[in-house]
């Protein structure tokens, strides 16, 4: 037997007979499973101890991430993927985002890597086949056999084509487990300084090249905290230092801009609703409730390029040790749901102080005319 890959129901979906054990007897049988490594025993208390969470009360889970996390180095890799979509619930439900975070960056990277090696290893043998679609069922066994092409399914580099084919094939729930933490100001700013952030963003940039991008991964991982921008407003001539946090994405810090120059009076125009700037902080709501904000800027680096709504603040260049963001009006009205792309990541943007007059001319004398 193969204790290496599990077939029970995704994340989310209920088993047809659901168990319902305690949370520790739920961990037991897991963990006796996993001593044993009997795949048929691993699958069936997976189930049970995913429903064990799902009605766990807080003070349980707090406890249950931790330990989930501390497993998954001793499972195999198609398994531990569903248990490090499990360690990820936790965390939304008040475990320790840090206690959990190192197994689960470490298995993002490594199932990138291995999807990497998987795409690589696909052209060769499928040359121009598309790649297959994990999510659409496609078969990871027709997979294996196609870029085996007939080897000995027991030789040593067999096992390295299983690991890349499963890689592939769990890389959007390691995905998952991975904004579960990365939602967390202290894991990222953790992340960051280890270096771990730039490596996975780099490897998420190459696998998008070969297949599509990891945005929401992306996205939390390019996430900054407590971080200095400096906003030039061209046509008033006025300059602002900001603090930006947990701000995702750059229609969110549209919002905030206008919230804070607009609704602080600092500059003239159409400030946003109170509601559109409480769902780009904290506040939770669904698409379709969402408060639809309108465009007050044109967003620009100070190099005179557009700086695209649909990017994230990290894409705002740094000059002299600060990103420098230029506006200028609008080219045309444009109007989008305002809100957050990560509801989990709560953001803020703070005016630090407003510049005088001689600082905001010799900042924006620095700057170049728009492109458009």
């Amino acid at each position: 037997m193969v204790f290496d890959r599990i077939s029970f129901h995704r994340p989310g979906r209920k088993p047809v007979q659901p168990a319902r054990p305690a949370l520790a007897a739920g961990f037991s049988r897991l963990e006796a499973a996993v001593a044993a490594e009997d795949s048929a025993a691993f699958e069936a208390a997976c189930r049970d101890l995913q429903q064990a969470i799902g009605r766990a009360e807080p003070v349980e889970l707090r406890s249950a991430g931790p330990r989930l996390a501390g497993m998954l180095a001793a499972v195999p890799p198609w398994p531990r993927a569903y248990l490090a979509v499990m360690t990820g619930a936790c965390v939304e439900n008040g475990a320790d985002p840090v206690a959990c975070s190192g197994p689960i960056l470490a298995g993002v990277r490594e199932a990138l890597e291995g999807a990497l090696r998987f795409a690589e290893a696909w052209e060769r043998a499928a040359g121009e086949r598309e790649l297959p679609e994990p999510e659409d069922d496609a078969d990871p066994d027709a997979a294996t056999e196609l870029l085996l092409g007939g080897a000995d399914p027991d030789a040593p580099e067999a096992r390295d084509v299983r690991r890349a084919v499963t890689a592939w094939w769990t890389l959007h729930l390691w995905e998952m487990a991975a904004v579960a933490v990365l939602s967390h100001a202290a894991v990222r700013r953790a992340a960051a300084a280890a270096g771990t952030t730039a490596g996975l963003l780099a490897l998420a940039d190459r696998y998008a090249g070969a297949h599509h991008e990891l945005k929401c991964l992306t996205y939390a991982a390019a996430t900054l905290d407590e971080e200095p921008l400096l906003v030039l407003d061209r046509p008033s001539g006025t300059g602002y230092l900001m603090r930006m946090s947990g701000v995702v994405d750059n229609f969110q810090l549209h919002t905030l801009l206008a919230h804070v120059l607009i609704g602080g009076r600092h500059l003239a125009g159409e400030a946003p609703e109170r509601a559109a700037v409480e769902v780009c902080r904290a506040e939770d709501l669904p698409p379709e409730r969402r408060p639809h904000t309108t465009g007050s800027f044109n967003l620009l680096a100070p190099d005179g390029s557009w700086i695209w709504n649909e990017g994230t603040p990290s894409d705002i260049p740094v000059v002299d040790g600060v990103r420098t963001l230029v506006l200028d009006p609008p080219p045309y009205r444009r109007s989008w749901p305002a809100g957050r792309f990560i509801p989990g990541i709560p953001g803020d943007l703070v005016m630090v102080r407003v510049l005088t007059a001689g600082e905001s001319a010799a900042a924006l004398a620095k700057v170049s005319p728009s492109e458009r």
